[in-house]
């Protein structure tokens, strides 16, 4: 019982501290290094192997995206009935789990950006240099085409009757709606990247840079399920280019500038909310 005793006691007085809750514990200095913006121009790092590697694993990693995806969407346009395919549930699991797998795997060599709002959005808020966003940008693209053009190569016919999985806004809805989907959609995405990566948060909870791919792909799965009846859920310029290469359609061609402007702007809204709203960084001192 003795030794019992001196247990009780060792784990009762083991934090010297009580330890706080809730919203208390938002105002606990934590030690963490908040990154200095990057420079626009720096052409120093394109010198550097890492510069490349970085944009060979996104365009690697959005090859991957683009054919699981779209041959998810092959599988369940070619289903006779919805009981024989995963159905639009199954199409929205596909993007949300493929953008969890590929930004784990390469997060820590590129970011793990996969989509050209992404990386617009760290542009702006000013954590990677312009060189760097346009490098990433033109691979993401040219990733997106070729894993178009491999899913074309396996299933032509298939490819060419289903509208190649390519986005465009569905009868019914005006192109403001398509727009106003995209931003929306963009915005929840970008914002759940910013919340996800935060160098503040990181510093407070140790779990959520392990964590951090999850809730990215979850919001990608809600995203479509809200969004692919309206536009068939861009959010993702690349995607959306390379799906309009290979099928080469006029009315595909017509909507195209929805999924710029929209995944840019919603994007572009969910940096200065994170950035400027609710961490106030450039009201900081030093900034």
């Amino acid at each position: 019982m003795e030794g019992r005793d001196e247990d009780v006691r060792v784990g009762a007085n083991r934090y010297s501290e009580r330890q706080a809750l809730g919203t208390s514990a938002q105002n606990i200095s934590k030690d963490y290094n908040e990154a200095p913006p990057a420079p626009l121009f720096e052409p120093v790092e394109m010198h550097l192997w890492s510069f490349w590697r970085a944009g060979i694993a996104e365009f690697v990693a959005t090859f991957l995206f683009i054919y699981i995806t779209l041959l998810t969407v092959m599988g369940v346009s070619r289903a006779k009935n919805k009981c024989q395919s995963v159905g639009v549930q199954g199409i929205a699991w596909s993007f949300g789990g493929m953008i969890f797998a590929l930004v784990y795997s390469t997060a820590g060599v590129s970011g793990g950006h996969i989509n050209p709002a992404v990386t617009f959005g760290f542009l702006l808020a000013r954590k990677l240099s312009l060189i760097r966003a346009i490098f990433y940008i033109v691979m993401q693209c040219l990733g997106a085409i070729c894993g178009a053009a491999v899913v074309k190569g396996f299933q032509p016919s298939l490819f060419e009757t289903k509208k190649g999985g390519a986005n465009f806004v569905a009868h019914g809805f005006s192109k403001g709606d398509g727009l106003g989907a995209e931003i929306l959609g963009t915005f929840i995405l970008v914002y759940t990247v910013f919340s996800a990566t935060d160098a503040k948060r990181n510093a407070r909870d140790s779990h959520v840079p392990i964590l951090a791919p999850l809730p990215i792909g979850f919001a990608v799965f809600l995203v479509h399920l809200a969004t692919i009846p309206i536009t068939g859920t861009g959010i993702n310029p690349a995607r959306s280019l390379g799906t309009a290469i290979l099928y080469n359609r006029h009315h595909v061609w017509d909507d195209q500038w929805v999924f710029w402007v929209g995944p840019f702007t919603g994007a572009a809204l969910a940096a200065i909310y994170h950035q400027v709203v609710l961490r106030a960084i450039p009201f900081k001192s030093g900034n």
